[in-house]
């Protein structure tokens, strides 16, 4: 009788939760191959807990990891400890991390000293600056070390693996497993209106709509007071448009947004949403500004043109196919490709109708097929 093979998910953040739900639902479908247990390290508590509900995922070990004021070292510490604990309770088989968080690297490390398989979900992604992002690029430089299982989530990505001296055997190109969750919660919306903040709807209904998300740790100081500078500078050039901001909880962005950003009646500062409410959202805007990894991926299948707020990026496919510009974190830049995208709806409907590269919805199947060979 074949054994079933042990699978332990760890995740820490809203986009792991996210990207990682739709292998969790689909491990979950196939009981005579897997067992799978998940792990929450908290490393965003109350991101984390909003993005778990609506995949009805069930956690079997919480860490609870964050504490204020808490520096990348400490957490680094914490996560390791208590997922090695988890590890040696569960003796998993494979234990699956995704992404390249703090979590993530935490994750495989444990993984190693406890000499456990590691799979490694959205693995090659690459920007050559080891500060930028940061921690992420590190992150998955080193989980990409210990992982022995790489997917892939296109042909850039199992390239760059490939060009890293890792094993073609060990490199599987799967698509990427965000666009699975969104194509499953965009039917879930169109089956039921999500919650949505008070007004929202009615603010946003026959305008133009900028969705703006800002959150990256290395565009802290100089440059969030750029990017608020260059939203009020638009935003004011354009009053017919509407800019809709759900702000991260971090103080670093929640200081210079609310400061410079407040009091103008077409700039809407939003707590942050559900992923639900914020797929609604996203496919009901015509513009989409970002410096998120996650929403350069997303916004492309809903068919968004992406400005995207950062010098380089992990995910050039978006860039050279159309989908995405590269606007840096310069207040001119940001400017400048806002209001050519607003004044250009022939540029948008071109940068809209371009292929998304990044998958088909069908990754989380590739990946559970994947790993039921490695049993």
């Amino acid at each position: 009788m074949e054994c079933k093979l042990k699978i332990l998910a760890i995740l820490g953040t809203r986009p792991e939760v996210i990207k990682l739900a739709p292998v969790i639902m689909e491990l979950e479908l196939r009981p005579d191959k897997f067992i799978s247990t998940v792990c929450a390290t908290a490393q965003h508590r109350e991101m984390l807990d909003q993005a778990i509900k609506p995949f009805g995922i069930e956690i079997s070990h919480d860490l609870d990891i964050m504490r204020p004021g808490q520096d990348l070292a400490q957490v680094t510490a914490r996560a390791v400890d208590g997922l090695s604990s988890v590890i040696r309770e569960e003796q998993p088989d494979i234990v699956l991390v995704q992404g390249d968080t703090t979590t993530t690297f935490c994750g495989s490390l444990a993984a190693f000293y406890h000499k456990v398989r590691v799979g490694h979900v959205e693995a090659g992604l690459r920007t050559d600056d080891k500060y930028a992002p940061f921690p992420e690029e590190i992150n998955r430089r080193l989980v990409t070390q210990i992982a022995d299982y790489h997917f892939a989530p296109t042909e850039y990505a199992r390239q760059s693996l490939l060009d890293e001296g890792i094993a073609e055997s060990a490199v599987f190109m799967t698509g990427n497993t965000v666009i699975d969750a969104l194509l499953w919660m965009r039917a879930e919306v169109h089956k039921k209106m999500p919650e949505l903040p008070y007004g929202l709807r009615e603010s946003i209904e026959g305008r133009q709509t900028v969705l703006v998300t800002g959150h990256r740790r290395e565009s802290f100081g100089e440059g969030f007071e750029n990017i608020c500078n260059a939203i009020k500078e638009v935003a004011e050039t354009f009053p017919e448009a509407v800019f809709v901001y759900p702000v991260h909880l971090n103080p670093n962005v929640r200081g210079p947004v609310d400061r410079i950003l407040s009091d103008h009646k077409n700039i809407h500062l939003i707590g942050p949403l559900a992923y639900a409410p914020f797929i609604w959202l996203m496919d009901h805007s015509d513009i989409v500004l970002t410096d998120s990894g996650g929403v350069q991926e997303e916004a492309p299948a809903l068919g968004k043109p992406v400005l995207v707020m950062r010098d380089t990026t992990e995910r050039p496919e978006g860039v050279e196919a159309g989908n995405a510009i590269l606007t840096g974190t310069g207040r001119e830049q940001i400017v400048d490709g806002l209001t050519q995208l607003l004044n250009n709806p022939e540029k948008r409907a071109a940068m809209a109708t371009v292929r998304n590269p990044y998958g088909d919805g069908t990754a989380a199947a590739k990946i559970a097929d994947i790993l039921e060979k490695c049993n």
